[in-house]
Parts: C-alpha cells; structure tokens; sequence
C-alpha cells in the first residue's frame, strides 16, 4: 500500500514565526511554492502559510509584510498527515478539510509535504477527480 512517504515531497522548509511575511514571501518566490509552514523556536509547527494568506491578509489588510510576523498568521490547530498513513488517508483529510497541500510529519519533525498535483498523480483517475473536485468548490 502506497504511503504519504511515498508521494511527499521531502524536506520542507519552514518560515520561522518571527521572521517577517516579506521574507516569507521571498522563501516562497526562491523554493517556487505557493505555501510554507510556519515553525516556531521549538521547532514544532504552528501553522500553514500561502500565498493567498501574505496576498488577502497582509496586503488586502494594508499591513507592512516586512514588518508582520509570519507566525501572526498561524490559525489554529495544523492538520498534518504521518509519514507512515496510507494515500487513502492522504485523500480523506485532504477532501474533509479542503486542502491543497498537507505537512507531512514523523513524530513532531517535518519531513515534507504532499500537494493536491502529488497526491492526483499517486491515485486512479476517479479519485483524483474527486480530490479536485473537492477543493475547487467552495
């Protein structure tokens, strides 16, 4: 059986909580990726943030992005997926919470990260259209 491990995209890099969305949204421009997690000085994740985030929540805010910190915009509990949990896990949280992009933990460490486009070409073709499906609706 196919494993997150199998499909992620390993060694994701993070944005510390401190540091500044401008340098965010650098990393971003730099790794060409439209998101990044959030880790704090414990080196625990703390949350998700996109491209859409610096765009509606920073910008659309009239806020500084070189002096917002990033960790401001780590909402809530991260939904995150085992290295070890089967695809059909993947494809359950992804579609229950409408994500385009899945941290991908071992124990508390961040080891990569699992996109919609990864987790398509990983699936039959009536799941992946069921994937997108889902996240294209609102």
């Amino acid at each position: 059986m196919t494993k997150a491990r199998d499909i992620m995209n390993g060694g994701a890099d993070c944005v510390g909580a401190q540091e500044s969305v401008l340098d965010a949204a650098r990393k971003m421009k730099d790794l060409g990726v439209g998101a990044l997690p959030i880790c704090g000085g414990d080196h625990k994740l703390h949350g998700m943030l996109t491209d859409r985030d610096v765009v509606v929540k920073v910008l659309g805010a009239g806020q500084d992005p070189a002096t917002c910190p990033a960790g401001d915009l780590a909402q809530g509990e991260v939904v995150t997926m085992g290295v070890d949990d089967d695809v059909e896990g993947v494809l359950s949280t992804m579609t229950e919470h409408r994500l385009r992009r899945l941290p991908v933990i071992d124990g508390h460490d961040l080891v990569g990260m699992v996109s919609q486009a990864d987790l398509a070409r990983s699936l039959p073709d009536p799941k992946a259209a069921e994937l997108l499906q889902a996240l294209s609706t609102d």
